[in-house]
């Protein structure tokens, strides 16, 4: 019996497998709101066969937003336009549907990948960002506002309103975005934070802004709907965050009341690179399992359904996260659970491409 293709339980939330789409940016939102890209992005993603779901970072404030095309839930606009996307995959798919909340910080007022992915130039509408300390993210970029108490506040406030929405919207899951080098994870970090009051220099310090935030989420998400956070498992850097900063994390973040974690890790820095082996943050999402006791999540060139079976098989992580891998092949479940003997729904308007309906599903390969 596949391991991938058994049932898991967060909070009140039972997900009927361990295949989870990993959020991915699309950069073709309105002003933060979503729009028929969006429409048939997300209802494709609901039946690809993953027990869960989770669309693209989604951006507490407008001066939050990676790019000019990045998603946000800061706007009456903006909740009605994923309302409306929301209420069309859970019409038309299977998979249940989570939100990441996030803030940019100095990796904010960027250009779209397909723009060249820089700091926008002059001219391109670009805007002041805010970090907990004032250093660029990388040598071409600009220079970020150190955040002042005020802003920690206010971005704080943002998060916990963009969960009301997304609670009001019908979200089954939320997911705060802690890593990638955004606001919340250069806080984190000892290379991006710098400051010397209670939100800088001890581990303790530099968790506080995060934890604030959790908390102060967590007080407006009922208790039976799972919340979690992507974290960082490692800056990769010598001066950075650690495996076992991850671990400390972690254990506050379900002393916080947080239901899970998703284990990515780098983009601290523009010029820090990952590791390019295949499930490169499996060991640190074992690690943190195996220590700190909550359960994980873990993403990062996961590609193939064996892969992905090993991985929660072996008990290294309760949950794998792909991203690439289900753009590549959209109904990555699906063919997942030919290959592992598991069962998976699909919309009655597919199944006659099911492998007891369709010779030709065991001559694909």
């Amino acid at each position: 019996m596949s391991s991938l293709f058994s049932p898991i339980r967060l909070a009140d939330l039972e997900i009927p497998n361990r295949i989870v789409v990993s959020p991915m940016c699309q950069y073709s939102a309105d002003d933060g709101t979503a729009n028929d890209w969006h429409l048939g992005h997300i209802g494709m993603l609901s039946h690809s066969g993953a027990g869960l779901a989770i669309i693209e970072a989604t951006h507490v404030e407008r001066a939050g937003r990676i790019t000019h095309g990045c998603l946000g839930l800061y706007s009456d606009d903006n909740e009605a336009a994923l309302a409306r996307c929301i209420a069309h995959a859970k019409r038309i798919g299977s998979a249940k549907m989570g939100i990441q909340l996030a803030h940019a910080g100095r990796k904010a007022s960027a250009q779209r990948p397909w723009e060249g992915g820089g700091p926008l130039k002059a001219g391109a509408d670009p805007w002041q960002t805010i970090a907990p300390s004032a250093i660029p993210f990388g040598d071409t970029w600009h220079t970020p506002r150190e955040a002042t108490l005020d802003d920690i506040v206010r971005v704080r406030e943002a998060f916990v309103n963009a969960a009301k929405r997304a609670v009001r919207i019908g979200f089954d899951l939320i997911e705060l975005h802690y890593a990638h080098g955004y606001l919340s994870h250069s806080f984190l970090s000892p290379v991006s934070n710098k400051r010397t009051d209670n939100y800088g220099g001890s581990l303790e310090n530099r968790m506080r802004f995060l934890r604030e935030t959790a908390q102060a989420v967590r007080a407006v998400v009922p208790r039976g709907l799972p919340l979690g956070a992507r974290i960082t498992g490692s800056d990769w850097r010598d001066d950075g965050l650690t495996p076992d900063d991850a671990v400390a994390f972690s254990k506050a973040l379900k002393a916080d009341g947080l239901d899970f974690v998703d284990i990515s890790s780098g983009g601290v820095t523009a010029d820090t690179r990952n590791p390019t082996g295949p499930g490169y943050n499996v060991p640190i999402a074992e690690k943190v399992k195996r220590e700190a006791g909550i359960p994980t999540r873990v993403v990062g060139l996961i590609v193939t359904p064996a892969q992905a079976e090993a991985v929660v098989a072996e008990g290294k992580a309760d949950m794998v996260a792909l991203a690439r891998a289900i753009l590549d092949d959209p109904h990555w479940g699906w063919h997942a659970a030919q290959a592992l003997g598991g069962e998976v729904a699909r919309p009655l308007q597919y199944a006659r491409v099911a492998p007891k309906l369709w010779p030709g599903a065991a001559m694909r390969g």
